[in-house]
């Protein structure tokens, strides 16, 4: 126990130590990922539970109480993923989680006879699926086209199959991956392309499916990764596949193959809120208004990078931070320091995260804090 003793304390010197935290709910909350206001929409809510007859009804139960392989797999699950398929073109298959999504996907895909190329800046459940599978992975740099090609042009004829592997919105920085680029690249080296849209579902396309939907791109990525865990306020997430590789991963993604299933009560408000989310164009217009406002106000005082609702305000030094966080906190916002690992040595943030359900009378107050600190 004296070496956990030793780390931790020395984390606490280095102003690194985490710790559970108990949210109030009168404080306006710039670190959640509830993008479109779906979780504190209680009209919706009550719309949601008005269709709910727990008594007579076992989809409305609490508890699926085995895997979806075993007797988990209710009828429930392939209503949601015939929507969900309705909606992509393609087929869908769910996971309990986007974690669970990420250390399932490519383990089952790759073999040792294949390479993984990841972002470098990838969440930390891409970078755990990557090492969870048998195959080769290396890391080009973040959102960097030309190292990437490098790599490929350089190692693509050592490997049967190769995966480039991206997010569409990175969750830290807030910018966008090149969709395009690795598209094009997908083509040119015939390569699987991996996109988890995670904080782009609900929030970006016509529609709400995310970064790839806006580009026009959801038929030329062989793997799009959604969660409901985010916008849509929920658990659980979501594979986008064709129907091949759907039949491969139910037989031999371990994530999905050795848990238990999701429960039925998640799985219905899953399909109720999905198929609200798709209407929520006003949502989607707020929240892109409020990105631009907040960088506009905030240019000139914080480094200006990203370029959708997640807004990093750099600070650099990781006890500056955890202070500016603190004073945040007495002015009655939730705002959390995020601070290395999660982030590069020298990078600690305040990662301002944004909600269709806010307003700019809600932000000035932050902003103005913010500024006023420089």
């Amino acid at each position: 126990m004296s070496d956990y003793v030793e780390e931790l304390a020395q984390l606490e010197a280095a102003g690194q130590l985490r710790s559970l935290k108990v949210i109030e709910d009168q404080s306006i909350n710039f670190s959640t990922n509830d993008y479109l206001g779906i979780g504190g929409d209680l009209e919706l809510q009550k719309e949601f539970y008005g269709f709910a007859n727990p008594v007579t009804a076992p989809e409305w139960r609490c508890g699926a109480t085995s895997s979806r392989l075993l007797s988990g797999n209710f009828d429930g699950y392939t209503r949601l993923e015939t929507i969900l398929s309705i909606a992509y073109c393609r087929s869908a298959l769910v996971f309990n989680s986007g974690y669970h999504a990420n250390i399932g996907v490519l383990p089952a895909l790759t073999t040792k006879r294949d390479l993984i190329l990841s972002d470098k800046l990838n969440h930390a459940s891409i970078v755990d699926g990557c090492q969870l599978s048998s195959a080769k992975t290396m890391r080009f740099r973040h959102g960097d086209i030309s190292h990437l090609t490098m790599l490929l042009t350089k190692y693509h004829a050592d490997y049967d199959k190769i995966f480039i592997v991206t997010e569409s919105i990175f969750s830290m920085d807030g910018d966008l991956a090149d969709l395009e680029a690795l598209v094009d690249l997908r083509i040119a080296f015939d390569c699987f392309l991996l996109v988890d849209e995670a904080h782009a579902v609900g929030v970006r396309g016509r529609s709400g499916l995310g970064l790839c939907e806006e580009l026009g791109l959801m038929n030329q990525v062989d793997l799009i990764i959604g969660t409901f865990g985010k916008a849509l306020a929920s658990s659980g997430a979501f594979v986008i596949c064709s129907e091949t590789v759907k039949s491969w991963l139910i037989n031999k993604a371990r994530s999905l193959i050795f848990t238990t299933a999701l429960p039925p009560v998640i799985i219905q408000w899953n399909r109720f809120v999905f198929t609200r989310m798709l209407a929520m164009n006003p949502h989607r217009e707020n929240l892109e208004k409020l990105s631009k406002f907040c960088r506009q106000e905030l240019t000139g005082f914080y480094p200006i990078i990203g370029d959708s609702h997640i807004i990093p305000i750099m600070v650099g030094d990781n006890h500056k931070t955890v202070a500016l966080a603190e004073k945040a906190k007495a002015a009655g916002f939730v705002l959390f320091p995020i601070r290395p690992p999660t982030v590069p040595v020298g990078t600690s943030r305040l990662r301002l995260s944004l909600s269709a359900s806010m307003s700019e009378s809600d932000l000035l107050p932050l902003l103005n804090l913010l500024k006023s600190e420089v």
